[in-house]
């Protein structure tokens, strides 16, 4: 088989990995924004260049006589890279673009949730102009309010009451940066509670869970500084949370399975690739704070290190329609994600520094993500770098692996030291204990 993955990320590296574990022994090519040497050194072929030129990617992959591809990033998706493989005779793991509005478009979710009774829906509006958007912070109140952007924007597109957004004038000044991108916007109530990722497989009719996971937006340790693409996560050997019951995690399930009968018949058409829930517990229950349509990163590199099923077998599944749970077995392990990344990321990272990667002692868990490779050397671009997933028997095993290892590698970079710490999962625990008790 020749399956095309698209995107150069670590995200995109683990899911070569697993590609290149199957026993099927899948050809790998790769059509990425930059020369990562983690995916280079397993691809047949390897194409540097814009991943939303859809034209030139749909014309290439016939050329290869590409058999199946692989979406990493979201912005192909907004864009119909799907559409047009599958118009070139090609599957897709990867939503079509109208279905991928469940990530690409938050006022197409909210209102699919509103109009099919899905459950977790907080209060929300959608705003075309600032006309009536004063009015709605006022009734929400002063600290209770999230500011997104209605599509896309580079992981920007979301301000949150008390951490970004400190009175109301700030939140219009936000409104209005929105508009001036021609975006619409979305405004609502904040959720107080812990986030958590499910990520499903959905071939169209069902959906097949992964270990839950929780990623770390913030730069710094203790949750402080700016909001990042995720600094790492973790996994634990039950494939739930420490701090979450089983009602919870039953509840997340439904609503993803609620969603993808929802897109069925909303758009009847199939969706086929990752369902990924962004979900808060709180005290009233399970909410949703957004979809994804593809593997979240880092949450990816937890599961798929851990994924002991044939990856290519359940990716041929997603294609025909006929996806079961016993298909798709994951290792009974905990996993810690730590990313590596430059001096000064997010606001003002270190561009085109050399790191080195000589001191990590077991590669096979080391998925490099914004680098490029020349002569031989590997640069860090300016985003995350690199990131390292430690496994073991419980989350603080793990950690110790994870933070062993990504210390290792050398150059201008720092990572959150504290990401599976004994000590931040116990915070975690008791505040929902609080949070759930009515302390907070």
């Amino acid at each position: 088989m020749n399956i095309l993955i698209i995107g150069s990320g670590a995200r995109e590296h683990a899911i070569a990995v697993a590609l290149h574990r199957s026993p099927q022994q899948p050809h790998i090519f790769c059509c990425g924004t930059s020369l990562n040497p983690g995916i280079q050194q397993m691809a047949f072929h390897y194409w540097v260049g814009d991943i939303t030129d859809i034209a030139t990617i749909a014309r290439l992959a016939p050329e290869w006589h590409i058999d199946l591809a692989i979406i990493g990033p979201e912005a192909p998706l907004e864009k119909g890279l799907a559409d047009a493989l599958w118009k070139a005779g090609i599957p897709v793991i990867g939503p079509k673009r109208e279905l991928a509005q469940i990530e690409t478009s938050k006022s197409f979710a909210r209102e699919l949730m509103k109009k099919y009774h899905i459950p977790g829906l907080p209060r929300f509006r959608r705003f075309n102009t600032l006309e009536g958007a004063a009015e709605f912070l006022a009734e929400l109140g002063d600290d209770n309010y999230v500011v997104k952007a209605n599509g896309l924007m580079s992981g920007k597109g979301v301000k949150v009451a008390g951490d970004h957004l400190h009175s109301f004038a700030e939140a219009i000044g936000f409104c209005k940066t929105i508009l001036a991108q021609g975006q619409s916007f979305v405004i609502e109530e904040k959720l107080l509670g812990q986030e958590f990722s499910f990520m499903c497989f959905s071939d169209g009719e069902h959906i097949v869970p992964m270990p839950v996971v929780q990623d770390h937006k913030r730069a710094y340790v203790n949750d402080k500084g700016p909001n990042t693409g995720g600094m790492g996560s973790y996994s634990d050997a039950n494939h739930s949370l420490p701090f979450l019951t089983e009602k919870d995690l039953h509840c997340a399930h439904e609503i993803n399975e609620a969603v993808l009968r929802a897109l069925s018949t909303e758009l009847n058409d199939k969706y086929i690739g990752i369902l990924y829930g962004s979900f808060i517990a709180t005290r009233n229950g399970i909410y949703v704070i957004e979809f994804n349509a593809r593997f979240g990163d880092p949450e990816c590199l937890n599961v798929l290190t851990i994924l002991e099923s044939d990856f290519v077998g359940i990716c041929q599944s997603l294609i025909a329609g006929n996806l079961s749970g016993k298909q798709v077995r994951f290792a009974h392990k905990a996993t810690v994600c730590k990313y590596a990344v430059p001096e000064g990321y997010p606001d003002s990272p270190m561009q085109n520094a050399v790191i080195d990667i000589a001191a990590v002692k077991n590669k096979a868990q080391l998925y490099l993500a914004s680098v490029n490779a020349v002569e031989g050397k590997i640069f860090a671009t300016g985003s995350r770098t690199a990131a390292y997933v430690g496994v073991g028997h419980t989350i603080s095993e793990a950690e110790e692996v994870a933070e062993k290892e990504i210390r290792a590698i050398q150059g201008p970079l720092f990572h959150r030291e504290d990401i599976g710490t004994d000590s931040l999962i116990q915070r975690r625990i008791d505040e929902m204990r609080r949070l759930r008790a009515g302390q907070l």
